[in-house]
C-alpha cells in the first residue's frame, strides 16, 4: 500500500478487503486510469493452497467480467522460488508473483 498510493494518488482508487454483492471479500481491489485491476495476496502454504488461491482470484474477474488478475504470494521459506509469472487458465491470465 504504501508503494502504490504514490501512484495512485489523483488518477484512482485503492480499497482494500472490499466486498463483493455475493459477500466475497477480495484482498486489493485497484482503480487506476479507468481500469480495475484485482490482487489476491496470499501466505504461501503449498501448491495446493495456491491453486485455491489462483481459483479464488479466477471466481473474482468471472465476476467482474475481467480477464486479467493478479496474486502476490509471500514466501517465508528458505529455498523459496521467487520470481513472477504469467499464467493463462481458460480465457483468463493471471501474473504471479513470488516474493
Amino acid at each position: 500500500m504504501l508503494f502504490l498510493k504514490p501512484i495512485i494518488n489523483g488518477t484512482g482508487n485503492c480499497y482494500v478487503e472490499s466486498t463483493t454483492r455475493n459477500q466475497e471479500r477480495m484482498d486489493l481491489v485497484i482503480d487506476y486510469r479507468g481500469e480495475q485491476h484485482i490482487c489476491e495476496l496470499k501466505i504461501w502454504h503449498g501448491n495446493a493452497y495456491n491453486e485455491r488461491g489462483e481459483k479464488q482470484l479466477l471466481g473474482y474477474l468471472d465476476y467482474f467480467g475481467l480477464r486479467k488478475g493478479y496474486m502476490l504470494s509471500f514466501n517465508f521459506n528458505k529455498k523459496k522460488e521467487i520470481g513472477v509469472k504469467e499464467i493463462i487458465l481458460g480465457n483468463k491470465k493471471l501474473i504471479e508473483a513470488v516474493v
